[in-house]
Parts: C-alpha cells; sequence; structure tokens
C-alpha cells in the first residue's frame, strides 16, 4: 500500500509516519484485503491536531475518517477507531458484493471544480455570466454497479456520488435525499 502522509503548516516526524504505516496497514489488511493507497493530513485547529484519513481500495471503495484531539497520535488514533469501525461493519457487504470480481475496479479521470458562492452579489451578475472557480481538482470515477455506489457513498459518509454504471457504461448518479432515502438518477433510462 502507497502512503502519503502529510502535515498543514506542521511538521511530521519520522516516528509519526512508522506508528501511521504499521496500525492503518494492519487495520486496513485485517478489514479490507487490498487496500492500494492511503492519503493522511494532519493540522491544526485552534488547540487540537486534525487527522483526516482516506484509504482507497482495489474494489472501487473509498472509506474516510477524521479524527480530532490535543494531541496528535491521538487525532490518529481516533480517526483510525472510525475508520476501522466503518470497515467492521462493512465487512460481510463487502464480501458480498466483490467476491465475485476478479479484476479492480476501473477508474475514469475527471475534473473537478469548487465555484465561488456568490449569493450576496447574484443581483448584480448580468445574465450569462458564470461563478468564478475557486479551485480546480483531478478525481476519479469508478465503473461499479448501482449497489457498490450506495455502499460507497454510505462508508464515504457522502451527499452523492457519481459512477460509471457497469452496466451499460453510463454515468450516474446516487445521492442521499432529504427524506433518509437514496435517490438515482439514470439518464439512460429516459425516453
Amino acid at each position: 500500500m502507497r502512503y502519503q502522509i502529510t502535515g498543514k503548516q506542521i511538521d511530521i516526524g519520522e516516528a509519526l509516519q512508522t506508528h501511521v504505516k504499521t496500525e492503518l496497514g494492519g487495520m486496513v489488511s485485517k478489514y479490507a484485503g487490498r487496500p492500494t493507497d492511503a492519503n493522511i493530513v494532519f493540522s491544526k485547529s485552534g488547540h487540537e491536531y486534525v487527522c483526516e484519513t482516506e484509504v482507497h481500495l482495489s474494489t472501487g471503495l473509498t472509506a474516510q475518517a477524521k479524527g480530532h484531539a490535543t494531541e496528535i497520535y491521538a487525532a490518529f488514533d481516533s480517526a483510525s477507531e472510525k475508520m476501522e469501525k466503518q470497515l467492521r461493519r462493512y465487512k460481510r457487504r463487502l464480501k458480498d458484493h466483490h467476491k465475485e470480481r476478479s479484476q479492480p475496479v476501473e477508474l475514469s479521470d475527471a475534473g473537478s471544480y469548487i465555484l465561488a458562492s456568490n449569493s450576496e452579489s447574484e443581483e448584480q451578475e448580468p445574465e450569462g455570466v458564470s461563478s468564478m472557480i475557486v479551485a480546480e481538482m483531478e478525481t476519479k470515477i469508478p465503473s461499479i454497479s448501482v449497489g457498490e455506489a450506495v455502499m460507497q457513498m454510505e462508508i464515504a459518509n457522502a451527499p452523492v456520488l457519481v459512477f460509471r454504471n457497469e452496466g451499460h457504461s453510463g454515468i450516474n448518479v446516487v445521492y442521499r435525499r432529504e427524506d433518509g432515502n437514496i435517490g438515482w438518477i439514470d439518464p439512460r433510462n429516459t425516453s
């Protein structure tokens, strides 16, 4: 598994990196089996350290966890516990969904953009002017089934997930509705 351990305006020592690799590697291999890479970002927010952990699995799933604590090791341990709980909770579902998958999930590159919120200046803007782009990033779109997409959305605790439907290779979206149910957008079925 590849690790990318970074700190936002804080120094990350070798001992912490070794601790992260040992703990996270053991926990992920116990529950997930085939991790591909992990991104761990440490930062400081006020008097607390924050640890954001994201692990990508070859099945296309992404597990994310965030931990806060007054000490940096405790922040990582908090995030690690949350991730372990997620993976333990979904271990059976992961096995059921992926036991017949012999190949890793195919990922497609896509652009991801963050647009500036202009709710105050919306009235002043002339018609046809688009919002200002604040950030441009690259993201991956997995080729998975609808069930796997819903599971990945739940694991990541995300409100929406864009994916390529394995059944017909079209782009689909699953999202969490305000009533708590899951919505699924499949443009192929519109006629």
